[in-house]
């Protein structure tokens, strides 16, 4: 029997309502919406975590990413992935990831991957644009600035006003950039594919297991200019682009001003996927050219999703797991498997990777707490299931200690039913997704008690069987890798993902 080879693919802050194969009404994903007709799609796909550094432990090791406890992030060593069983397998395999600095070899992610490459070390510096006061000098205009910022708490009103003149002002002074290449943070999708691709060439004729990390759709929106005609919009001037990246991330906004570019902002995000999708209609065109499409499973997915003020917020901060932030595309392409429709239940990111190992006739290791659901998604039965998703609450940098021990945000998420709890404020809300999918209002304390007892006796135990595993040597490994970076580094410094 020939062995399947695996291309999973991931990118970083891709909704599930951004597909086209979701029900989305731009044309973001024409090539993945063809490749849909002949894949498994599922409606219902959750992350265990979010963001980056809080999901891809479950995708890759399907292991919840507090398990080891909160103090550990990323994959521990020695810790079995889907890398190191096809390694084990002799599968010819490799990682390409576009600068997430959450992705490297510092959190363990290159175990099992005969060529792995996280291209940190060409990230773009050009981040002039990305915040309101990025401009600084020795002139008069900016002594004058840096003094109206002290006294900005007593300014009162007027305050508003100043943020708003500071704001331009420092638009006007910033460096122009003379295309949205010059201002992009990560490496575009093309760089990463033609990599893949030359890869590919020199893998033979062994099978492979290939996992591309795509960042197109993350913050600051910078997309390939093709891509925006791509999507049908007009080219857009650097400076524009970089005036809505920085209008975008500015502190002092509400969501009501925030709205007046939302569109406009979305669109760049948009402009991101379109280019994804057609880098990946590039790479499987050379799988077919190599003779490897026919026995090729195809995944693509995400590591979160991405907020434009559906709660008044955006980016993707651990703070709370709407459905925008944790239901992702989920797309599963198995050759020789006939499309059968998946149920609307969630699946649950934790149980892809049993699932993936199944598919292609591969045993699970034992550490491995998803469950593989092929059966049920091949025979298009439905399994009602639970998914589960965490994070620790206003962690926004994971190489701080103090971040990483804070209180975490537990999400249980069911066909109909979703509880979400907030240890920090001890408090807990839930939602009736049928009747309020956007998440607007929860219910009423007191509504729906049968639903709540069931959904908290099912954080408790997962809760509890966190805790036995805080004990297992993957945590300890895992403990004395961080405390030797640590020491070598002692105030690491990262940015907010």
């Amino acid at each position: 029997m020939t062995k399947k080879s695996i291309v999973l693919v991931t990118v970083d802050c891709m909704r599930a309502d951004h597909a086209g194969f979701m029900g989305y009404s731009r044309r973001t994903t024409p090539f993945l919406d063809s490749l849909a007709s002949e894949s498994f799609v599922f409606p219902a796909a959750i992350v265990a975590g979010a963001p980056t550094y809080y999901s891809l432990p479950a995708l890759l090791a399907s292991r919840h990413a507090l398990a080891l406890g909160r103090d550990v992030v990323g994959i521990a060593p020695e810790e079995p992935t889907l890398a190191s069983v096809f390694k084990q397998a002799e599968y010819a395999t490799a990682a390409f990831g576009a600068g997430n600095p959450y992705l490297s070899s510092r959190f363990g992610y290159e175990q099992g991957f005969g060529t792995f490459r996280d291209f940190l070390e060409s990230e773009s510096q050009a981040q002039s644009g990305d915040t309101a006061k990025s401009v600084s000098g020795n002139g008069w205009a900016s002594r004058l600035n840096r003094k109206l910022q002290q006294a900005r708490p007593r300014l009162g009103r007027l305050g508003i006003l100043y943020d708003e003149l500071y704001f331009q002002y420092c638009q006007r002074r910033a460096p122009v950039a003379n295309s949205l290449d010059a201002l992009r943070r990560f490496p575009a999708a093309d760089v990463i594919v033609d990599h893949a691709c030359t890869w590919l060439a020199s893998a033979g004729d062994a099978p492979v297991f290939l996992w591309l990390h795509l960042m197109d759709p993350h913050s600051p929106y910078y997309p390939q200019e093709e891509a925006l005609t791509l999507l049908g919009d007009s080219p857009l001037a650097p400076s524009r682009a970089r005036y809505l990246n920085a209008y975008w991330n500015r502190s002092d906004l509400g969501p009501r001003r925030l709205a007046r570019h939302r569109e406009e902002v979305v669109r760049l995000y948009d402009a991101g996927i379109r280019w994804v999708d057609a880098q990946l209609a590039r790479l499987i065109d050379r799988l077919r050219g190599s003779n490897r499409w026919e026995d090729c499973v195809f995944v693509l997915s995400a590591d979160h999703g991405e907020e434009f003020l559906d709660h008044d917020g955006r980016y993707h901060p651990p703070s709370r797991l709407m459905e925008e932030l944790i239901r992702v595309p989920l797309l599963l392409r198995v050759p020789g498997s006939a499309k059968k429709e998946v149920p609307n239940t969630p699946f649950s990111l934790l149980d892809l990777a049993p699932t993936l190992l199944d598919a292609v006739g591969l045993r699970a290791p034992s550490s491995f707490r998803g469950v593989s659901r092929w059966p049920d998604v091949r025979a298009g039965t439905t399994s009602e299931s639970v998914a589960i998703t965490e994070c620790v609450a206003g962690c926004m940098n994971p190489l701080r200690t103090r971040d990483r021990l804070r209180a975490r945000v537990l999400s249980i998420r069911e066909r109909r039913f979703k509880l979400v709890l907030y240890f920090d404020q001890r408090c807990e809300r839930l939602y009736d997704l049928e009747a309020d999918p956007g998440e607007q209002v929860p219910l009423a304390p007191g509504a729906q008690n049968a639903v709540r007892r069931r959904l908290l006796e099912i954080a408790r135990e997962h809760l509890r069987r966190s805790s036995d595993w805080h004990s297992s040597p993957e945590r300890v490994r895992a403990r004395l890798r961080d405390l030797r970076l640590e020491w070598a580094s002692p105030q690491p410094s990262l940015r907010t993902e």
